[in-house]
């Protein structure tokens, strides 16, 4: 028998708190926020596109969506921002530690993944923040009581070949996901805009939310490109987008969107998050 390879936290201390304590007061604090929910009630959504950033400026926007999300299990899907190992990568057999515990990924899942093209690769996860900072908040409402799939992508431009890549890992996950018949909620870690004044980060990232909202990757791709838009995970989006469509989903619905600047008052240079759901 195998054992788990444990894979430790990498950002706690520097993206969300390392003390369990004070890391549920600060997502509490990002549920409260004036820029966050501030209530929790559950609703039905297939996946969602949550930021990545520190919680003291993504927090409240992430809390958007997991005030709001049910108990299931969770694929998660996030870029690769160091540029090492697979571009489609997983990381099989391995417990991920945060503050608020362990969390056990979905092994069974995870070896049918491989006929998707996805590899597993611990290079791709050992520092990797965007899939380890979503799970701190399922942790805060479910304990360890649930699983995950971990995806890292390591984003090529936003051309058709990337474009195509993305449309058919994720159409091969949403199969499996629908075959697995258990509940599953897809999500895609992605900040938007950065470092650009907040204007003009706010008007790029409008026109790119109106193509999520769509559910269209092709017009999602071409904006992309087409605005030269900064966001660091439109390869994560657009596989959850199709995988999203496979299991049901119809349209993209916008929560909340902020930028840096709000929350730190300086808008010279800032970046956007968004919180999305498929409905």
């Amino acid at each position: 028998m195998v054992l788990p390879k444990i894979r430790e936290p990498h950002v706690a201390g520097t993206f969300y708190a390392s003390e369990k304590k004070f890391l549920i007061e600060q997502i509490k604090e990002s549920i409260s926020h004036k820029f966050g929910p501030k209530t929790v009630k559950e609703e039905e959504f297939i996946g969602a596109v949550v930021p990545h950033a520190g919680y003291a400026y993504s927090g409240p926007v992430a809390a958007w969506v997991y005030a709001s999300i049910k108990k299931a299990n969770y694929l998660i899907a996030g870029p690769n921002h160091y540029g090492v190992g697979y571009k489609f990568a997983t990381l099989k057999n391995s417990i991920w530690k945060t503050p608020l515990g362990e969390v056990l990924v979905e092994n069974s899942v995870i070896e049918k993944l491989e006929s998707c093209g996805i590899e597993h690769d611990s290079r791709a996860h050992e520092f990797e923040h965007s899939i380890e900072v979503q799970l701190p908040f399922l942790q805060f409402k479910f304990g360890d009581n649930f699983k995950f799939v971990p995806i890292s992508i390591l984003h090529d431009f936003p051309n058709e070949s990337f474009l195509e890549e993305c449309v058919r890992v994720g159409k091969c996950i949403g199969k499996i996901l629908k075959e697995d018949g258990r509940k599953w909620i897809l999500i895609a870690s992605s900040d938007f805009s950065h470092y650009v004044p907040h204007k003009k980060a706010k008007e790029i990232d409008t026109k790119i939310i109106k193509e999520i909202e769509k559910m269209d990757t092709k017009k999602f791709f071409k904006k992309v490109s087409e605005l030269n838009a900064s966001l660091c995970g439109y390869g994560a989006i657009a596989l959850v987008m199709e995988a999203a469509k496979v299991l049901g989903a119809k349209k993209g619905k916008l929560l909340t969107y902020r930028t840096s600047g709000e929350i730190t008052g300086d808008k010279k240079s800032v970046v956007g998050y968004a919180a999305i759901k498929f409905v």
